[in-house]
């Protein structure tokens, strides 16, 4: 039989082999993050019940992890004994977890101890897919202070808001961060660098890139003409995204913002709306990315335009993850008093 008839076949059965592994890995998976909470559960009922004193339970830790390991195998070290009990003191409903994150995923978010944080990483994990990989460096950019202090003035109500939905891509600054971390480009902190050299590393590295531009986000390209008048112009960097039905155009700059980039982005996004959006697309977004800003540029540079155009820093190093969590406790005790 030729083969463009054994093709097909082939195609279909392995489609169906592919489903049915991936269906019972999430089941093994489900299993296994089930099992390992009823066993965090049986070891604090243990020590609530005095079973094992306090100044002894680290120790019959170690010795419960040596006797498992004998009769089980791999898998109950002491430190993935103490996750399984931090896993159901943190998770007092077995119902709650969810068998879309890994047990890796698990144990990587219970090391973060504030409980609204925590959540929106695990929401977010789950809306994104993110790989453990991918969630730790996203923790390690402190993408939950990030997208709050992007927010202007945090109240309550966005706090709550992330942690318990993740990011909601209803509006254009849904999905806006300040500042954008390039620390995957490997490029100096101190030394200038061109515009397109900068774009073509962000291209190079446009899989890193996206995630850190976040959900729903499909490349377009660069360099992406405009002609207007007989005149060509370039757009630095095209995408669209998904959620929000927008084109959203880059304009990379390597100095701080200067009001004649928002002109410029204007300009573009009025070409886009008008030639080339489809009907059931919106508004077109714009991003400024530059290495620095104020305030006052921001208002006069940007106020009054009818297009959604933001202004966002980027870094070439991760920020200091205890100077924003410090920014973001500093108005959140503002509630209190």
């Amino acid at each position: 039989m030729p083969n463009n008839l054994i093709n097909p076949l082939v195609d279909e059965i392995k489609s169906i082999l592919d489903i049915a592994r991936s269906n019972v890995a999430k089941a093994v998976n489900s299993e296994l993050i089930a099992s390992y909470w009823k066993i965090g559960e049986i070891i604090v009922r243990y020590e609530q019940n005095d079973s094992i004193r306090a100044e002894y339970g680290e120790q019959t830790l170690k010795q419960l992890s040596k006797e498992l390991t004998k009769e089980l195998g791999r898998g109950f070290s002491r430190s993935n004994l103490q996750n399984m009990r931090a896993f159901y003191l943190n998770y007092d409903i077995c119902q709650s977890v969810t068998g879309k994150l890994s047990w890796t995923h698990y144990c990587e978010l219970l090391s973060i101890s504030d409980k609204d944080k925590r959540s929106f990483y695990e929401k977010e994990a789950m809306n994104s897919n993110w790989s453990v990989r991918e969630m730790k460096r996203q923790i390690s950019t402190s993408l939950y202070e990030r997208l709050l202090l992007s927010k202007g003035d945090i109240n309550k109500q966005e706090v709550l808001k992330l942690a318990a939905k993740g990011i909601e891509l209803a509006r254009p600054s849904d999905m806006i961060k300040d500042p954008y971390v390039f620390e995957f480009l490997g490029l100096p902190e101190n030394k200038p660098v061109m515009e397109s050299v900068l774009e073509k590393a962000l291209t190079e590295q446009i899989e890193k890139f996206l995630l850190e531009l976040g959900r729903g986000f499909m490349f377009v390209g660069t360099q992406q003409r405009v002609t207007i008048n007989n005149t060509h112009y370039y757009v630095d960097m095209v995408f669209y995204n998904k959620p929000l039905k927008s084109y959203v155009l880059i304009e990379l700059k390597t100095t701080k913002l200067m009001p004649e980039a928002a002109g410029q982005l204007n300009m573009y996004l009025n070409y886009y709306e008008n030639e080339v959006n489809d009907e059931d697309d919106n508004k077109p977004i714009g991003i400024i990315l530059c290495t620095d800003k104020d305030a006052l540029t921001v208002e006069y540079a940007l106020g009054g335009l009818s297009n959604n155009i933001f202004a966002s820093k980027y870094t070439y190093y991760i920020p200091d993850k205890e100077k924003l969590i410090a920014e973001v406790e500093k108005i959140v005790r503002k509630w209190n008093d």
